[in-house]
């Protein structure tokens, strides 16, 4: 993930303008930061407040919507995690022995590249009972402006409560922005890459609010290759579409988009395994046509031979110039950054134990097919911590669950009250 907070040239005679925000939602005028700050300071939501759940509902039903989910598939996933029996579950699943309320102000700061994530960091936080304030970032494209459009025609019907607590902000790169904001939230939530929560960590927080940040992640899958053999064309067929789903949604810029393919098997089945399954995801990419511009060919040529020049792969194969596969000469030479959108490294292991020695604290999303869940498990308490927040089934990386990056994300955004008779 990225985004583009870093700090802007200073301007001489500009100190004394006042700094401006625009007013994404509720639409407004740009306002100066002190005064969104007042227009946030009304009544108090609950906890699982009903006049959030039913705006929440309502927004999510929009978004399945035929014809808005055939333009964006992605907000489908979006409006599914916002049905009204899942909203009630995330507020049930916090019963405990204490009071639970909201933390208060918290300010979103998502990345540019992935357009939903925003929705469901806000959502969360929103359904908690918090005023949030949400900083989009002015490179946010076609599906952030679809989420905007339909937050609003949500709002026509919603409680005024939502309005008056509830803001989508945008401003280009302004340090001063940024840290008045930092100051007066509670909770500041930072989705994106290394340097920008580096970059934003610049700016302090009062004494008792704190960071929750979501910085470079990178993620893999792992196949057992008998089973892919073994399995009924059209379940081949199935997977594929999952995968291509995991991937190229967001032109596998996602941290949870797997980027090396692990094949667990003896060296006939995986290669013959590995084999068919690119066929599968060639055809699935061509049927749906996916393709790639010239710029980002080029792009996947550099990075791809430049691991074969390392001595890091045994073969480059192109599909077209939307799928690229690289045989790696051995498993620990995976790779964690991106090489380009539809680009994916394979190789070899022996038994699923064998991830333990090549996983790293930065790994998120394990997608997997043909392991049962006493075998992941297993994988997971070998694993012990170092890496690996989730593992779900191939189709599945980009499904967005109220635990994230290990992170219970409703417990996060409240705060509990002890309460003894």
């Amino acid at each position: 993930m990225s985004d583009d907070l870093s700090p802007r040239d200073a301007r001489p005679g500009r100190d004394h303008i006042p700094q401006t925000v625009d007013v994404l939602f509720p639409a407004g005028a740009a306002v100066p930061v002190e005064e969104l700050l007042k227009q946030l300071a009304g009544d108090p939501l609950q906890v699982g407040d009903e006049r959030i759940k039913e705006f929440l509902a309502a927004f999510g039903r929009r978004l399945l919507r035929p014809a808005l989910a055939r333009r964006h598939p992605e907000l489908g996933s979006l409006g599914f995690f916002l049905r009204p029996s899942e909203l009630a579950r995330t507020v049930a699943e916090l019963d405990g022995g204490h009071v639970r309320v909201p933390r208060g102000l918290i300010f979103h700061l998502p990345p540019a590249n992935v357009d939903t994530v925003f929705v469901y960091s806000w959502a969360l936080s929103a359904l908690m009972g918090n005023r949030n304030v949400v900083r989009l970032s002015p490179r946010s494209g076609a599906v952030a402006q679809a989420i905007l459009e339909t937050l609003h025609e949500t709002l026509a019907a919603a409680d005024p409560v939502v309005a008056a607590t509830q803001r989508i902000i945008g401003y280009h790169r302004c340090d001063e922005l940024t840290a008045a904001l930092s100051a007066a939230c509670d909770l500041r939530v930072v989705w994106g890459g290394d340097t920008a929560v580096r970059e934003i960590r610049r700016h302090p927080l009062a004494p008792h609010a704190r960071d929750l940040t979501f910085p470079d992640r990178s993620s893999f899958a792992v196949m057992r290759a008998a089973a892919w053999l073994c399995a009924p064309r059209a379940a081949r067929v199935s997977i594929a579409e999952g995968f291509v789903n995991d991937t190229y949604w967001f032109d596998q810029a996602a941290c949870s988009s797997p980027r090396t393919v692990f094949w667990v098997g003896d060296e006939d089945d995986c290669e013959a395994a590995r084999a068919d399954f690119t066929g599968h995801v060639s055809r699935v990419v061509t049927v749906r046509g996916w393709g790639v511009d010239a710029a980002m060919a080029v792009e996947k040529r550099v990075s791809t031979y430049g691991l074969a020049a390392d001595g890091l792969a045994d073969s480059v194969e192109f599909h077209g110039n939307a799928l690229a596969c690289v045989r790696l000469s051995a498993a620990a030479a995976a790779p964690r950054r991106w090489l380009g959108a539809g680009t994916f490294a394979h190789a070899r292991l022996e038994s699923l134990a064998e991830l333990v020695a090549l996983v790293e604290r930065r790994d998120q999303t394990m997608t997997h097919f043909g392991f049962g869940k006493g075998e992941l498990e297993e994988l997971a308490r070998g694993l012990a911590g170092r890496g690996v927040d989730r593992m779900v089934p191939v189709g599945s990386a980009l499904s967005f669950h109220r635990v994230w990056d290990g992170v219970d994300l409703p417990a996060e955004f409240t705060r509990l009250v002890t309460v003894v008779a």
